[in-house]
């Protein structure tokens, strides 16, 4: 339908779900799958660019936004058409060749998807907290904005995703002011630090600092606060390392230094971005330096630092994501009185964001309406009255051009202004 028959009958069939429909998510958790399940959908920082790029490509795919924390992977996908979970077995293939039948099977039973509204509510429910491994963790709203900036800055998403992280992020916040979800909050880093913490260990201990991401930086900062001193840095990029260091008054060391290091150590933490275990039982045994004293390895990384293999062949403490995951169960039961309040908050702003949405697609259409009105008045001029438009004088033509292009100034503001209105409360 053009503009000739009238704004308001141009978004005649305009509905409220057709502003969020094609919105898809698919989660991998802790709720169904081991952290080292999960693990294997991690993608390297390095390499995101290029492979969600390709994935998006491949599978006319209309926007992307990829989500990878210590306990969940999630791909959010803006598409007309509904993806089933056999299509998306096959984006699983080709991001990850290296998984194997059974896997991709397990991962085509295991995932959990939202469509349209209910991802909208899934989306806002991780970004709170309430669904995550540790209810109350502020650290996921963090993980889920920059996980949007990152894929932003590939070109990979658009308004749609757009629209809805930002609604999400708002939300966040608005649930950690109004309730107690995040009080006294035990991160992932935090019960990691407590557990260490009740070992008594002495503040002088020698302590490898090994991946200077965030959580790493976050860890060191709770041993620095609380008096320990004793650090060793070690980085892929050796800048990283330095600039954490220099915060610990600690040394900084390239990773690939770690064969050669033959200080000893009595701590390791571990959290780097590689996709497979670092330490092996021989540079395990290389860093003991000869100590036959037990240690203590601390291994926030998805998928594990360690291999697994050092935990069957050494004496050590080890302190893996798997064990906090069981840990941080004990801290569901004091949070669980805020989830209904919380609740009640996401209830309301699903609700706001159908109308956000609403509008937004109302707007969009919108857009058509003033280059359809200036091609009718180019028409008018340049075809229909052309004739007596040239037989004018050139002070009755510059007043015909005058009262034209006020009709279409009017006609750009008032109408549509009423037309948006009417369109809303429909």
């Amino acid at each position: 339908m053009t503009i000739k028959t009238g704004i308001i009958t141009i978004f005649a069939s305009t509905k409220r779900e057709d502003s969020v429909k094609g919105i898809q998510i698919f989660a991998f958790t802790h709720r169904q799958l081991e952290v080292s399940q999960i693990g294997l959908l991690h993608i390297a920082i390095d390499d995101q660019k290029e492979k969600l790029s390709l994935l998006k490509s491949k599978f006319d795919l209309d926007e992307l936004m990829y989500v990878s924390t210590c306990n969940r992977v999630e791909f959010i996908i803006s598409r007309k058409e509904e993806i089933d979970t056999l299509t998306f077995q096959s984006f699983l293939a080709f991001l990850f060749p290296h998984l194997n039948a059974d896997q991709l099977s397990l991962f085509g039973k295991q995932v959990e998807k939202y469509d349209d509204f209910s991802a909208v509510e899934h989306l806002i429910k991780v970004t709170s907290s309430i669904d995550s491994m540790v209810i109350g963790e502020r650290e996921i709203i963090t993980q889920i904005r920059k996980a949007f900036d990152t894929c932003k800055s590939f070109d990979l998403t658009g308004d749609s995703i757009r629209l809805m992280i930002r609604h999400t992020i708002e939300t966040a916040k608005r649930i950690y002011t109004e309730t107690n979800i995040a009080q006294s909050p035990v991160s992932v880093v935090s019960l990691a630090y407590h557990t260490l913490r009740l070992k008594e260990i002495p503040l002088d201990a020698r302590i490898l600092i090994i991946g200077a991401g965030v959580t790493n930086t976050n860890m060191s900062r709770f041993l620095k606060k609380h008096g320990f001193t004793n650090f060793a840095v070690f980085n892929r990029t050796l800048s990283k390392a330095q600039n954490l260091a220099q915060q610990l008054n600690g040394e900084a060391y390239s990773l690939n230094e770690l064969p050669i290091y033959n200080k000893g150590f009595d701590i390791i933490i571990t959290c780097t971005g590689a996709d497979s275990s670092i330490i092996s039982p021989t540079l395990y045994t290389h860093l003991l330096n000869g100590d036959q004293d037990s240690k203590i390895v601390i291994d926030l990384a998805i998928p594990n630092d360690l291999d697994v293999k050092v935990t069957e062949t050494n004496t050590l403490d080890y302190i893996s994501i798997e064990y906090l995951q069981k840990i941080s169960s004990k801290n569901l039961e004091k949070r669980a009185r805020e989830i209904i309040h919380v609740e009640e908050i996401v209830e309301d702003a699903v609700r706001e964001f159908k109308s956000i949405a609403h509008e937004r697609e109302v707007e969009r259409a919108m857009r058509k309406v003033p280059q359809t009105v200036k091609e009718i008045k180019t028409a008018a001029i340049e075809q229909v009255f052309a004739k007596e438009i040239e037989n004018l004088d050139d002070t009755s033509k510059e007043t015909v051009e005058k009262i034209i292009a006020y009709f279409e100034k009017k006609y750009m503001s008032v109408p549509m202004k009423m037309a948006k209105e009417i369109l809303l409360k429909k």
